[in-house]
């Protein structure tokens, strides 16, 4: 009998570890499927520079782009601002909230949060850079380091993502000029020339794609789902 008794102890607690074992796997919430894409960079610019055929010119390539993934039933606009008569914030054009890239991560929860609208939601911050700034591919996009470095964003944009009021071009002529003009870029990477900012690290030395590539660009833009 004093054999048994190991063998008895050995099987009350495989039993208690099964128990365990399901009463761990019944606390677990389940997870849902991943979000759906509601962000992305371009993967690829429309080739002319900052010409992008005006917001609706760029608007289309966003949706373009996300249909070639499976995406297209969403709204897509491309997070850019206009100035002049008619003036349009990129912050007003991109929905409420909340965004994921392709991988399902969120990268911000609501506009407030998205650009730091207070001390505390700057604190907080985005969750944008290299690793989560992804393309309609879910691929990652060059930044700092890689060759060629394409981490410069069109955005024409304040760090508020607000338009500029002053009488300076900062949105290459609404997005038309391939030519004169500048145009307001910000950092996918949020690395580089000492300015972190997402959607306004400094500005084009023109409108041109050999402008936007020398400074470390290819004509990409941000695209969100509105809806």
């Amino acid at each position: 009998m004093k054999t048994l008794v190991p063998v008895l102890a050995g099987g009350a607690a495989l039993a208690m570890l099964g128990v365990a074992v399901i009463a761990g796997a019944q606390g677990r919430p389940n997870q849902g499927p991943p979000q759906p894409m509601t962000f992305f960079v371009t993967s690829v610019g429309k080739g002319d520079g900052a010409n992008l055929g005006g917001l609706a010119g760029a608007d289309a390539h966003c949706q373009a782009l996300a249909t070639a993934v499976g995406r297209g039933g969403a709204t897509w606009h491309a997070y850019l601002s206009t100035q002049g008569p008619g003036a349009v914030n990129a912050r007003d054009r991109i929905g409420s909230g909340p965004w994921y890239n392709a991988k399902g991560q969120m990268v911000a929860r609501d506009l407030a949060i998205l650009h730091g609208d207070t001390l505390d939601q700057a604190r907080v911050g985005p969750a944008l850079g290299k690793q989560f700034s992804l393309n309609e591919k879910g691929e990652v996009v060059n930044g700092v380091g890689d060759q060629p470095n394409q981490h410069d964003m069109l955005t024409g944009s304040m760090p508020d993502g607000r338009a500029y009021t002053d009488g300076a071009d900062h949105t290459c002529k609404n997005y038309t000029s391939d030519g004169e003009g500048t145009v307001q870029l910000g950092h996918s990477d949020r690395q580089g020339g000492g300015n972190s900012s997402w959607n306004s690290a400094h500005a084009s030395r023109g409108c041109s794609q050999q402008n936007l590539v020398s400074t470390g660009g290819a004509g990409l833009f941000y695209c969100f789902a509105a809806n």
